[in-house]
């Protein structure tokens, strides 16, 4: 028997939306990089990029359990000594909500330039509004949703 693998070229890429209104920081985010990854579709294959395009809107009313908002902290170096900066997730949510949803995805995909390749396929957005009405998203199948 022989090993098929998928020319990435004939695979068809699909764009889906995906409204961040009142769900889990978490869960959104591994539903999202399943999604970025192509583990939904039957000719997955972990060294090609087979994965989707995802929209997300209404990033900033995604939500957190227990204490995070104010206990996870962000943390980035400057390069100058003593230059290490920290943010709690309340600080850069008001600041940045995109931020805090891509820092996510991206913390679930692979570390090596695949998973950089994979990180550009998400936009997120802040409002109900988003500039991908060309591309003709669809809403996720309930197959693919986990809440």
């Amino acid at each position: 028997m022989k090993t098929i693998v998928p020319k990435v070229e004939a695979v068809q890429k699909h764009w889906y939306l995906i409204d961040g209104d009142n769900q889990v920081l978490g869960r959104l985010a591994s539903q999202i990089a399943l999604i970025l990854r192509g583990k939904h579709k039957p000719e997955y294959s972990p060294h090609l990029d087979l994965g989707d395009h995802v929209v997300v809107i209404n990033a900033e009313k995604i939500r957190v359990t227990g204490q995070k908002n104010d206990q996870k902290q962000y943390t980035r170096y400057t390069g100058y000594p003593g230059g290490l900066r920290t943010l709690t997730l309340k600080n850069l949510m008001q600041k940045n909500p995109e931020k805090v949803l891509f820092k996510a995805v991206k913390g679930m995909l692979p570390k090596n330039r695949l998973g950089r390749k994979m990180a550009t396929k998400v936009r997120i957005y802040c409002g109900p509004e988003h500039p991908h009405e060309a591309q003709q998203p669809e809403e996720l199948p309930s197959y693919l949703r986990k809440t």
